[in-house]
């Protein structure tokens, strides 16, 4: 585990690598849309836009095979805000690494496994409070838990603590991996040098590259569940 500074925010302390990191992805999605819809239209839309409508249909369909709820432009609002948010943070990392002293600075958020933890918590205490707002709380919870039979009750509330446990590890696991043998090879790099760099730079790019593949991935691969997990809450399965 990389040491880094603590911050104490709002009683919640928290890396100094994982906090930059984190302001600098919601500052790096707003610069995107920003850019994106500055000269919006019809008749010549910008690449950005482009770009834009693209993503938005792309999320469309991810949200539309999971769910077919009336509301489903909400769920494709919250589909679009988190792929952005956990692919921006799956490659945030990659570019460089800042070291200062014993101190690490610069790291992708979800290569921390508590940012990781909180997004998957987040996503399904919202399906349970969307499920409970559709169905109200009776019918809720008979229709989550108690079919097609009561007994499996138990079981059900063990799949709720898995479900995302399963959703944050393997987000984390996977950006914290690619990671660390970035950082190996870094170190590779840099340790004879310039004789290292002939090996560790090409094969530094490389696996950037495939990171960048490994992140996409991941993150359309988060998004999907989420939709699926959500999908059983508001949704009423009819024998």
């Amino acid at each position: 585990m990389e040491e880094t500074r603590i911050i104490d925010l709002l009683g919640i302390p928290i890396g100094l690598n994982t906090l930059l990191a984190l302001i600098a992805t919601v500052v790096l999605i707003w610069l995107l849309l920003k850019y994106c819809t500055q000269s919006l239209s019809t008749d010549k839309p910008s690449k950005g836009q482009l770009f834009l409508e693209w993503l938005v249909d792309f999320v469309k369909g991810i949200v539309g095979g999971a769910i077919s709820d009336e509301r489903i432009q909400m769920y494709q609002l919250l589909g679009f805000t988190l792929l952005l948010f956990v692919f921006v943070s799956n490659f945030l990392g990659l570019p460089f690494i800042i070291h200062i002293g014993e101190y690490s600075y610069w790291r992708s958020p979800t290569a921390d496994p508590m940012v990781c933890l909180s997004l998957a918590l987040l996503m399904i205490l919202l399906s349970h409070y969307l499920g409970i707002s559709k169905l109200g709380l009776k019918n809720y919870f008979v229709q989550s838990y108690l079919k097609p039979v009561s007994f499996l009750l138990p079981i059900k509330l063990i799949e709720e603590f898995t479900n995302t446990l399963t959703l944050a590890l393997r987000l984390y696991g996977n950006i914290f991996a690619g990671e660390v043998l970035l950082g190996l090879i870094a170190g590779l790099a840099t340790s004879y040098q310039p004789f290292t760099w002939v090996v560790g730079m090409p094969l530094q790019m490389v696996w950037q590259g495939f990171s960048l593949f490994i992140g996409a991935i991941q993150a359309y691969i988060f998004v999907t569940l989420t939709m699926v997990y959500l999908s059983h809450k508001i949704e009423i399965e009819h024998a």
